[in-house]
């Protein structure tokens, strides 16, 4: 196990993150103009996908624990049960994802619903990107078992080799394909999204290097990755440079092999202005609020449950979609969403964060039932 300490910030960064693609939800399912200045970027805060797997990148790298079914193990434990409590609970009781046919329902249990036609159900389509981060999940020891013997230096290399590679994704001819009926969007499949992780690796890698950078004498001695702010603003040029329409189209309109390679260029960029400083530098700054612990802490479920609980605060507001009213959406929807996300953590995610701990409490839950029929 690695000796390397815990960053909170990192953590509150992880809510950060959760709250952006919170909003960009909002700013779609609101009508939101995308060829406004303000529109533009906040339709581009989907970029904060990207922070989310440039974290488990530089968090699992960092780890250099990779014993096998130890990993997986808890990796399963880490994401599963409350994967599948907000996915049963939405089907059954979230109108949006009524009549889900079978395959749908066995495909998003799994998390292979990215890998079929039109696999996205109401309530649920945000979960693509979870299929993305559990994929990555899987291969990433043996892609440790490859560079392991390599020196930092090389392993650098390697891994910002293979992020350049995997941006051809989009122009192989199988990928090429429009979705349709009988073919999925396979140009969001995992590898589409490596130089997102790799951010976040490389960031482990120099981590361990003790690399900090500094800026010239002349500017006060002090880190670049110290002066948080200026690494913000380049991330929201990004974002809005990415949410223009001569950088690509924006909202669900299929882009061309550049186009999404651009996106994709855009949000490591994106990741890499949000993550970096925090990752190479530990000096305090406003994460280590306890707001952003806090919604750090209960980030997971935040991200698993704004869109059903979204797709609710329309009628219950009484706001039709697409039709405005993006405040009051979005402070009723990230409002009840931490509720939502508190008890879902308290009783699911943190009981169940390990096969032991589970076992515990389905011993427990066992017994009281037992106990409470007076068997």
């Amino acid at each position: 196990m690695s000796s390397r300490p815990f960053l909170p910030q990192l953590e509150s960064l992880r809510g950060v993150a959760a709250m952006g693609v919170l909003i960009t939800h909002v700013t779609f399912q609101t009508g939101v103009d995308p060829g406004t200045h303000i529109g533009g970027l906040l339709t581009r805060f989907d970029f904060f996908v990207s922070v989310f797997f440039g974290l488990s990148g530089f968090l699992l790298w960092r780890s250099r624990h990779f014993d096998f079914p130890r990993y997986y193990i808890r990796r399963f434990w880490r994401i599963m049960p409350a994967y599948w409590a907000c996915v049963l609970i939405t089907l059954i009781f979230i109108p949006v994802a009524y009549r889900a046919s079978p395959l749908t329902v066995a495909t998003t249990l799994t998390l292979t619903q990215m890998y079929i036609p039109h696999g996205y159900h109401g309530g649920l389509t945000h979960l693509w990107s979870l299929c993305v981060e559990v994929a990555f999940y899987l291969v990433l020891p043996f892609f440790w078992l490859l560079l392991k013997n390599l020196t930092a230096y090389r392993r650098i290399l390697c891994i910002a080799a293979f992020a350049l590679l995997t941006l051809s994704w989009a122009f192989l001819p199988l990928v090429n394909r429009n979705p349709s009926a009988d073919w999925p969007n396979m140009q969001i499949f995992p590898p589409a999204f490596f130089s997102w992780f790799a951010v976040g690796m490389i960031a482990a890698e120099l981590e361990g290097l003790g690399v900090r950078i500094t800026h010239p004498r002349w500017l006060n001695r002090g880190r670049v990755v110290g002066r948080r702010w200026p690494w913000w603003l380049a991330a929201m040029f990004f974002m809005w440079l990415a949410g223009q329409d001569f950088y690509g189209p924006v909202g669900l309109t299929h882009p061309k092999p550049h186009e999404f390679a651009l996106r994709v260029i855009a949000g490591t960029l994106t990741c890499a202005c949000f993550l970096l400083p925090y990752a190479l530098d530990h000096s305090p700054s406003l994460l280590d609020l306890r707001f952003f612990r806090k919604l750090g802490e209960i980030s997971y479920s935040i991200f698993l449950w704004h869109i059903p609980v979204l797709s609710l605060m329309f009628p219950l507001i009484g706001v039709r979609t697409f039709s405005g009213g993006f405040w009051i959406i979005l402070l009723a929807t990230f409002a009840v969403s931490v509720i939502v996300a508190w008890c879902c953590h308290f009783l699911i995610e943190q009981p169940l964060r390990n096969s032991a701990a589970a076992k515990t409490v389905l011993r427990q839950l066992g017994f009281w039932i037992v106990k409470s029929r007076g068997l």
